[in-house]
């Protein structure tokens, strides 16, 4: 018998205590323990991983202030295009999906991907007629419209770029409105700081039996405009399991892809004979070196698990039969 654990994290980037007010924390906490106890009420009921990791996703993914489902920012077109991926480590199967519009869980598109077809991988308008043909309801653009993600988009658009990817929560301090500009990848006033807009959402998990699982969402980028696919549905780049360990990562994707970074902690612990932390640590510090930035979650089937990130802050929390921990900052 293993002993369970589930862990979760809502994206990394500039994560400043000091420039975050108390209630905005206190929405993304609460965020954070909901998706752990969904989870984790699968592990508790002798569940698999990867229904567990699917129920913490799809709980991060109905949460607004996360960049991914509901709270996933806007195209240069003014629409959202989600990315999804998950992966079962006893078994090697994987489904993701990229570039899908309106379907409220991406995550539940892409466990249908690898339980319905003999693929991995369907993007744009290949994955909406199998959504389709699988009876999945469209959400009007409507559910996916929050005013922060809208007034983003106008800034983006307003100076030209393109941001990678999560521009976080509402852009408010005290009730008043502040611009657009000066808010960060955590939802807060950056006064002179440098944006540095990050972000998607993941779990990884293990189970009673020793089974891993990992899985990863995102709304990607601001103001994109012509068909990128990030980190986030690919597998071995963002997400990856197998019988040493689960990964999901959150970052600049390019980076991630260049780097095979999830892959690479499970090849770091078969190649190299590494504990999951120092596997997972000389990852990290190899997307450093190649000018990435991020993080990324991991398990192994003891039930270890490490989450390292070379950014400011990285909203991220565990739970096991001996409780929750949450963390935002560095």
């Amino acid at each position: 018998m293993s002993k369970p654990i589930l862990a979760i994290h809502g994206g990394a980037g500039t994560v400043v205590k000091s420039s975050m007010t108390p209630a905005l924390e206190a929405e993304y906490r609460s965020g954070l323990e909901d998706a752990l106890r969904k989870g984790w009420g699968v592990l508790e009921a002798n569940g698999t991983a990867l229904d567990a990791v699917q129920a913490a996703v799809t709980a991060l993914e109905d949460f607004p202030l996360f960049n991914a489902g509901r709270g996933s920012v806007f195209t240069h077109d003014g629409r959202q295009e989600m990315d999804a991926s998950i992966m079962d480590g006893s078994t090697l199967r994987a489904g993701a999906v990229a570039e899908v519009r309106n379907i409220r869980n991406p995550i539940l598109l892409a466990r249908a991907v690898m339980d319905k077809t003999v693929h991995v991988l369907l993007a744009g308008e290949g994955a909406m007629q199998f959504a389709a043909e699988q009876g999945f309801a469209l959400e009007p653009d409507e559910y996916f419209f929050t005013e922060h993600r809208w007034l983003q988009l106008q800034d983006a658009i307003s100076s030209d770029r393109v941001q990678l990817d999560h521009a976080g929560s509402p852009p408010y301090e005290g009730g008043a409105a502040v611009p657009v500009s000066s808010i960060g990848t955590d939802g807060v006033v950056l006064s002179d700081r440098t944006q540095k807009p990050i972000g998607t959402v993941g779990a990884v998990a293990c189970d009673s039996q020793g089974r891993l699982a990992a899985a990863t969402s995102t709304g990607g980028m601001t103001n994109k405009k012509f068909g990128r696919v990030g980190d986030t549905p690919l597998i071995g780049a963002g997400t990856y399991a197998n019988e040493l360990c689960a990964v999901s990562c959150t970052g600049h994707g390019e980076y991630f892809m260049r780097a095979a970074t999830a892959f690479d902690v499970a090849a770091r612990m078969a190649y190299k004979g590494l504990s999951l932390e120092d596997a997972a640590n000389e990852t990290v510090s190899q997307l450093t070196a190649i000018g990435g930035e991020g993080g990324l979650i991991a398990v192994d089937k003891e039930g270890t698990v490490t989450l390292p990130f070379n950014s400011e802050g990285m909203y991220r929390g565990s739970i096991t039969d001996s409780g929750i921990k949450i963390g935002i900052y560095k």
